[in-house]
């Protein structure tokens, strides 16, 4: 993860990136998330489980019941509809929006943000904008750095940040929250620019990044089910990957099948490199 005033040479960069190191570019104490650069590409074990259990609706639900059961202390009954869990959610977030007003002694109205009108919000919901946006590069770096796609949200869906906004709630009360309200109380100078150290402090102080790539092994099992992206994680990196099929499911990669009935010439073996022909005739 490289800060501000970093500086890195053409060869480190290919040197990492052969290595499958994934390389990103951030603000101070990973507080914003600019770009990345391909690490880990030989395996996309973890990007198929994603897009397996977001495909099917069951298994969608059942995810997105473990990320609503992760932001309670208490045990979410199995009986509860989607419609009533998101009705104690906001119940639970409205909570925790009175009680940092209570204790930083900063008027609180309720949440608004509009793009449009930065300047013209209260400074609580300005300092709760900028906490989040700062939480979010912290959760996007988490997410890639796992193998996961930030596009492919399970409550969230629509934007290329979806499953980033997943994530984030996860931590909004614990972190975010008190970091806006604490530095709206220090008063309305340069109040994004303290939001931001806040937020770098509470990231570390809670080892925040660590705590989202073990949260997401979670929210990710799959407990027994077999699915795509559950392949033998320890397969040659260096081999090619399977070719998909409707009947088989999957069949090897890196060879000709010219040979097969109705597929052109029956030539040899092929070298498995990349310019093996994989087709299937």
């Amino acid at each position: 993860m490289l800060g501000p005033g970093t500086t890195v040479t053409h060869a480190a960069i290919r040197a990492l990136a052969e290595n499958g190191c994934l390389v990103m570019w951030c603000g101070e104490g990973a507080v914003r998330f600019y770009a990345q650069g391909l690490g880990e590409t030989r395996r996309s074990r973890n990007l198929l489980r994603q897009a397996s259990l977001v495909s099917d609706p069951a298994l969608r639900m059942g995810v997105v019941r473990k990320l609503y059961q992760m932001r309670f202390a208490e045990l979410l009954d199995e009986s509860l509809s989607l419609r009533e869990i998101r009705g104690k959610e906001g119940i639970r977030v409205r909570m925790a929006y009175a009680k940092a007003s209570r204790e930083s002694g900063v008027e609180w109205k309720g949440r608004v943000y509009k793009r449009d009108g930065w300047g013209a919000a209260d400074p609580a919901n300005r300092a709760l904008s900028a906490a989040n946006s700062c939480l979010y590069g912290v959760c996007q770096a988490g997410i890639v750095s796992s193998g996961y796609s930030p596009a492919l949200g399970f409550i969230h869906t629509g934007r290329m940040l979806s499953f980033v906004y997943d994530v984030a709630d996860l931590y909004k009360t614990e972190v975010t929250v008190p970091a806006a309200f604490r530095a709206a109380a220090e008063g309305r100078t340069d109040l994004e620019s303290r939001v931001r150290h806040h937020c770098r402090d509470l990231f570390g102080e809670t080892r925040l990044l660590s705590r989202i790539q073990t949260d997401l092994e979670a929210i990710m099992a799959t407990d027994g089910l077999d699915l795509p992206g559950d392949a033998d994680p320890d397969s040659d990196p260096a081999a090619p990957g399977g070719l998909w099929d409707p009947e088989a499911g999957e069949v090897a990669g890196g060879q000709s099948y010219g040979h097969e009935p109705g597929g052109g010439d029956s030539g040899g073996a092929d070298d498995p490199g990349e310019g093996a022909d994989t087709t299937s005739g």
